[in-house]
């Protein structure tokens, strides 16, 4: 499948390849070329009626199954994975426009996420207390809940779908999933393998099309009992009004304005390591991307000196060249955008070091390419030092000691990733403890969450949920209370007690 020649595809529903009842499709195409890699169902609520229908039918079955059993279909998955490493990569760097060892390592986290949670399946811990009463017996467990929607989006094409369908279909869930219509390809091939895998016709379907309509209808279907979304801040709150009507459980993975904080007394070329990484990995198309860089004053010049040197050295090209450092951006929508910014920050004031144009000489031109930015003497209040760009910019901040840095680190909206690099370590745990971010790095980038721990955000990056670790659990599973009474007789809990016994 690692070919630029174009398929065509189809829906997965009830364990059939279909059409779109309405017979319309539309193309995904390579960011860095233009050609297209496959022609998809375009598909309506009609598709979404179907697939639900098929999936809280399997759900009947599905629900019964033990989890340890499930746990060795996910297991069978994760070696299939492995098989198609390769290939998978090769089609990220043609589909979504990542270079080949980030294209890897996104197929990796779904390897790792999938052995993780195939293991739970011999887990899914609950809880045995004792009871307050003589001769009962007390215990918790976990249940799965339903119909899972899984909204997914172009970033991370096989890493996340993994992280929100593995730990449902462990739990017990069947699921619905939407993907991203810029990555289709490579959703496609995981629900293909997850087939391979022997998971029951049913139990995984995938729908092809829009947002506004597939989405649309996912989220406010009857019968979904799970939204898992990831996407914008904006969609996360429309999806949250739209599935308040049938008190639908929703997850949301939205937005981040990450920072890094340079101390002083910093290894800078470790610094600009991570920088490097957080900031212009997958062309800043990250929800984790480093678009801040907060440097206390002492270390300002220098750190800014040796960045820009860096910087300038990235080379932009196709993601499945060898020597490639920055791919292209998703699309010309993107493109636009992250120009946008940087005219904005220059308005504002900012100091455009290197960067801010988009790359289109020569080959460059075909695709959507944007060479990578930054702004330096950046007002902690200025649009680009507080607004989401996901493209390759970032903006430096001079602060003049941690107090300020911690206080400009949070003075966002956003609360996933942070990072800083000292060698204090009283610094250290003091921005362990300070910084308002649901991760945190010490003398590492923004980037890089590993599957055991979880993964999410706090503000406006997310509704308090997390995805990965067995936080992920709490998210499609309901918890169910039981009290086993072998007395022979009623005892009424907070009434019946030694004091006064049942009559």
């Amino acid at each position: 499948m690692a070919t630029t020649t174009a398929q065509t595809f189809k829906n997965f529903i009830g364990g059939e390849w279909v059409d779109a009842v309405s017979g319309e499709t539309f193309e995904s195409t390579s960011p860095a070329t233009g050609e297209t890699i496959g022609v998809f169902p375009r598909s309506g609520a009609e598709d979404v009626d179907r697939a639900v229908d098929v999936a809280k039918a399997a759900f009947a079955d599905w629900r019964l199954v033990p989890a340890p059993k499930r746990g060795e279909i996910l297991f069978a998955l994760a070696r299939l994975l492995e098989q198609e490493k390769p290939a998978l990569t090769e089609l990220m760097t043609h589909e979504m426009g990542k270079v080949k060892a980030e294209a890897g390592g996104d197929v990796q986290e779904a390897i790792d996420i999938t052995y993780y949670m195939a293991g739970e399946g011999r887990r899914l811990f609950g809880h045995t207390t004792p009871s307050e009463l003589r001769d009962k017996w007390n215990m918790s467990v976990r249940q799965p809940i339903g119909v899972v929607g899984a909204i997914t989006p172009w970033n991370f094409p096989v890493a996340i779908p993994s992280w929100k369908l593995i730990p449902a279909l462990v739990c017990g869930n069947t699921v619905v999933l939407k993907p991203a219509t810029d990555t289709p390809a490579l959703a496609e091939r995981f629900v293909e393998l997850l087939a391979e895998a022997g998971i029951p016709s049913g139990v995984v379907n995938i729908v092809h099309g829009g947002g506004g309509t597939v989405g649309e209808r996912l989220v406010r279907h009857p019968d979904v009992r799970v939204i898992t979304l990831t996407g914008s801040r904006e969609t996360g709150v429309e999806v949250l009004k739209a599935a308040a009507d049938t008190l639908t459980h929703v997850h949301l993975e939205l937005g981040g304005k990450n920072a890094i904080i340079v101390l002083d007394d910093a290894d800078l070329e470790l610094a600009v390591d991570g920088i490097l990484w957080s900031a212009f990995g997958t062309s800043g198309q990250r929800c984790t991307a480093a678009s801040r860089v907060i440097v206390q004053k002492g270390a300002y010049a220098e750190l800014q000196s040796r960045l820009v040197a860096r910087v300038e050295k990235l080379r932009l090209g196709p993601g499945w060249e060898d020597d490639t450092d920055i791919g292209p951006v998703i699309n010309r929508t993107a493109l636009e955008k992250i120009h946008s910014y940087t005219e904005i920050g220059k308005d504002e004031g900012a100091k455009l070091l290197t960067g801010g144009e988009v790359a289109g000489d020569g080959e460059l031109g075909k695709g959507f390419f944007y060479r990578p930015t930054v702004f330096a003497d950046v007002d902690p209040q200025m649009r680009i030092a507080q607004e989401e760009i996901f493209g390759p910019t970032t903006a430096l901040i001079p602060v003049g000691d941690l107090d300020e840095a911690i206080r400009v680190s949070n003075g966002i909206k956003y609360g996933l990733s942070s990072s800083i690099f000292t060698r204090d370590v009283n610094a250290a745990f003091r921005a362990m403890r300070d910084l308002e971010a649901g991760i945190t790095y010490v003398n590492a980038g923004t980037i890089g969450a590993e599957v055991h721990l979880p993964f999410g955000g706090t503000k406006d990056t997310g509704n308090g949920h997390r995805e990965a670790g067995q936080a992920a659990l709490d998210v499609f599973t309901e918890w169910k209370s039981i009290y086993v009474d072998y007395s022979g007789r009623l005892q009424r809990a907070q009434i019946d007690t030694e004091e006064h016994p049942a009559p």
